[in-house]
């Protein structure tokens, strides 16, 4: 597959703000928010349900792509969809960077695209949790792990 993705227990907004949490938490930074309801709207006048691309990157692993590979930047973000189902429920989605940045012939970008896939991984299995039951902590994640 190529992407990852969580259907959470969660109305629109509080998906958009556990997931920029949890990107935060996994050392994303963000750079770029684009709400497709909006776009749409304007431009073409489109009704359309709930759907938000974020943008982020993790600054160090950017880093080191570029040094390894100057063109990368065509492919560097990661972009995080949520967006609400025809149904009301809200999935959260990315693209697996090792289906992306990984398929480069370049060994530095296939370690690069391993460690990104790690973090993205992470943050996806941290956005599970409804917000109000997530532990605020390393400790309570600890705990509640055990």
């Amino acid at each position: 597959m190529y992407y990852f993705s969580r259907l959470v227990n969660m109305n629109f907004e509080d998906a958009v703000a556990a997931t920029k949490e949890a990107l935060q938490r996994h050392r994303f930074s963000i750079l770029a928010e684009i709400d497709m309801r909006k776009a749409l709207k304007e431009h073409l006048a489109v009704d359309f349900r709930p759907y938000l691309i974020i943008s982020a990157y993790n600054p160090q692993l950017a880093d080191r792509a570029i040094r390894a590979d100057e063109e990368i930047g065509s492919i560097l973000l990661c972009n995080v969809v949520v967006h609400q189902q025809a149904d009301g429920g809200v999935e959260i989605s990315v693209t697996d960077p090792a289906a992306s940045i990984g398929t480069i012939n370049n060994v530095e970008l296939i370690s690069v695209a391993r460690d990104l896939r790690f973090l993205v991984q992470q943050a996806m299995d941290d956005i599970e949790c409804e917000p109000e039951a997530r532990p605020s902590s390393v400790s309570e994640r600890r705990l509640a792990a055990s």
